[in-house]
């Protein structure tokens, strides 16, 4: 598994496959259950005729977008439309003396279920995954070995999931360090990049009015047993430490996103309003795919217009 620190050069890889878009870069960002939002997005995208020859992703992102360029995003929309409050529990191992709250390796058997052994070289368009180093803090892009690693490695959420220990490296999720890669993207090649964020609306007034504190969580965490619940639950008193946890990834993901996209901003931004979802509600994938895709008709103008440039 190759990762770099440094922007790989500008002619890496092989050219663009057939009905990809030359010099077209897409950067799919994190936002925990919000991402498939994404499948919704690329879905649309694909049937106008917009396909990336660049898709860098993190955490969900990467994920989404995995999926997408091994041809096998059918599988993952099916799995996330398929998932209730109980069946969410059913993927839970709680590890309490682990790196995580969660092992992961249940979810890491379903994806592998889903998705065949796959190298992301042999992918027919440039992925990159972007994860960091847990030692150091720096942005790791991986973007050769194996697929499904890689992915697992972008989404490992600190508190939730272990860190993926890949090239004597521990990896976590890169929403950390790079929510929307845009930078990825124009450092791989792409002279116009199509971001989209789902943190644009994370505190709006949806989230209020339904009454979204720390201690209402999901009902699948409701209805679970034992410690596992009181640790998202909490207590009349206080909140519990996943509930603080998940708040204050929100909350980081919100200003971190705010501050690399004033930096480095991409041609065409679309932004999903699905600030009103929490970040732990998976069930909700209709609804996520359909604001999805509703997102991508909003921005086409926007499009159309970023797509004249490379002609």
């Amino acid at each position: 598994m190759s990762e770099t620190d440094m922007p790989p050069s500008k002619d890496d890889g092989p050219p663009p496959a057939p009905g990809a878009k030359a010099g077209l870069g897409l950067a799919l960002g994190g936002g925990v259950a919000r991402g498939w939002a994404h499948i919704g997005a690329v879905r649309r995208l694909e049937e106008l005729g917009v396909i990336p020859e660049i898709l860098a992703g993190t955490s969900v992102g990467a994920l989404v977008g995995g999926f997408w360029r091994a041809g096998r995003l059918d599988a993952l929309e099916e799995w996330a439309r398929s998932l209730s409050p109980t069946r969410m529990l059913s993927y839970v191992d709680v590890v309490l003396n682990g790196a995580g709250l969660m092992g992961g390796k249940r979810l890491e058997k379903t994806m592998l279920r889903y998705l065949p052994p796959t190298e992301i070289r042999d992918l027919p368009h440039k992925f990159v995954a972007v994860t960091a180093e847990l030692a150091t803090g720096h942005e790791v892009w991986l973007r050769d070995g194996d697929l499904a690693e890689a992915m697992q490695a972008a989404y490992a959420l600190p508190g939730i999931f272990p860190p993926r220990a890949v090239d004597n490296r521990w990896l976590i999720d890169g929403a950390l360090v790079n929510p929307v890669p845009v930078s990825a993207c124009r450092a791989t090649g792409a002279r116009v990049v199509i971001a989209i964020g789902l943190h644009a609306d994370a505190f709006n007034l949806g989230v209020a009015q339904r009454k979204a504190r720390l201690g209402e969580m999901h009902p699948a965490v409701q209805d679970a047993k034992g410690g596992f619940a009181k640790l998202f639950t909490g207590t009349a008193q206080a909140p519990g430490v996943g509930s603080v946890m998940l708040a204050s990834f929100n909350i980081l993901m919100d200003r971190i996103t705010r501050s690399r996209l004033a930096g480095e901003p991409p041609d065409v931004l679309i932004t999903p309003h699905v600030g009103h979802i929490s970040l732990l509600e998976f069930d909700k994938a209709e609804e996520l795919i359909a604001l999805g895709r509703k997102a991508v008709d909003d921005a086409r103008p926007q499009i159309e217009s970023a797509l004249a440039y490379l002609g």
